[in-house]
């Protein structure tokens, strides 16, 4: 019942069977491995040492050359890959057009330094000296909250979601200062960012 059929399929009788009729080949026999591998077979080290070091050289130049000009003109496709994309462009713009307390941090910080040598070590004077630099630290933790929170507003409004790290990013922009930055700021302050 389940088990082959001992009857041979009939064959059609419509179409006769050539016999051993020969069949197009390519022409040219196998390539054997061993052939195959010796044709590819290239030493790993080059056999100019100094010109192979010269043009790795003169190549890594012109990559630097190339992102340090897309840096400073605010080129998308070569910028740095941390750089990229129109949200990091918006949060850099947005940065930019804004005066930001943070940019000031580091001369005030060095201000504080110096005025602790200068000012007599009556420690009244460096209670002050300390309290003036927390004050001027909270304010500048203040504004890069208010900077976060107003651009995370403005990206969800433009893009619909805020790419991850886009807002880290605005607010280390905005602890630098300004003509420092990297990429170069390419908007005015005062200038909304469209």
């Amino acid at each position: 019942m389940f088990g082959r059929k001992n009857e041979p399929a009939a064959e059609s009788p419509g179409e006769p069977i050539e016999p051993n009729v020969p069949l197009q080949g390519k022409g040219s026999p196998t390539p054997r491995r061993k052939d195959q591998q010796a044709a590819r077979r290239r030493p790993l080290v080059p056999t100019d040492r100094k010109a192979s070091k010269a043009a790795e050289r003169q190549a890594a130049v012109e990559e630097r050359q190339r992102v340090r000009r897309a840096l400073e003109t605010g080129d998308e496709r070569n910028l740095p890959f941390k750089d990229r994309g129109p949200q990091k462009r918006f949060a850099r713009d947005y940065v930019d057009s804004r005066l930001n307390i943070g940019e000031y941090l580091m001369f005030a910080a060095l201000a504080f330094v110096v005025i602790s040598f200068i000012v007599p070590q009556d420690a009244q004077m460096q209670v002050f000296i300390l309290g003036a630099f927390w004050v001027v630290f909270i304010l500048v933790f203040a504004d890069t909250f208010w900077l976060s929170r107003q651009l995370k507003k403005r990206l969800v409004a433009k893009f619909g979601d805020v790419e991850r790290g886009t807002v880290w990013y605005a607010s280390m922009r905005a602890l630098q200062f300004r003509p420092l930055r990297l990429p170069k700021a390419l908007v005015k302050r005062g200038q909304t960012p469209s």
